[in-house]
């Protein structure tokens, strides 16, 4: 299996990154683009350089330039079997939305939509204006699966990694990946 994580440029790209380091643990192939958005976030929250902690941190994932139009996942020929962007900020949800195919991951989204293969949009804003939630209710009637960063209590949250792991544990189920990294529900008597 081949999976894509887009990391676009919203607050807290390192849900992103620790996604990916699940992802690594797995057998499949995993692909990530990074944007310029991204970079600019993360170094906004971090002070730290994306690009360089990727390359020292993720040795099993091939890293692509956004800006490359003719990189392998912008054809629908790689096959890439299920694709995420978490987190998804407002602007490449309303690109993907509209169409717009001007960066590698969004042309990555355009393959997923044409391809019908499984697209995860993890939008990381708050609150949602009318037009974010008209992007997100037309693109979720093509299939595409809405999933903010959203958590609950029911998994005994005691601390902010917690919160984390409850939320890329979502994500994961939605990706269809065995994970135990939260407690599932369970009906007290």
């Amino acid at each position: 299996m081949k999976i894509l994580l887009g990391i676009s440029g919203s607050s807290n790209v390192n849900l992103g990154l620790k996604l990916l380091k699940h992802l690594e643990q797995e057998s499949f192939k995993t692909f990530c683009i990074l944007t310029k958005g991204a970079k600019l976030s993360f170094y906004s929250e971090n002070c730290k350089d994306l690009e360089l902690l990727c390359k020292e941190e993720f040795k099993k994932t091939f890293f692509f330039d956004d800006d490359d139009l003719s990189a392998a996942v912008s054809s629908g020929s790689f096959k890439i079997d299920k694709t995420i962007i978490a987190p998804c900020s407002i602007s490449t949800l309303a690109k993907i939305h509209s169409g717009f195919a001007d960066t590698l991951l969004t042309r990555a989204c355009a393959v997923a939509l044409k391809e019908r293969k499984k697209l995860i949009l993890a939008v990381r804003e708050m609150p949602f204006s009318t037009l974010n939630l008209e992007h997100m209710a037309k693109l979720s009637s093509l299939g595409v699966i809405i999933a903010p960063p959203v958590y609950a209590t029911y998994p005994k949250i005691n601390a902010l990694e917690d919160i984390d792991n409850f939320i890329i544990g979502k994500w994961l189920d939605l990706l269809d990946i065995e994970h135990n990294l939260y407690n599932r529900w369970e009906k007290l008597k």
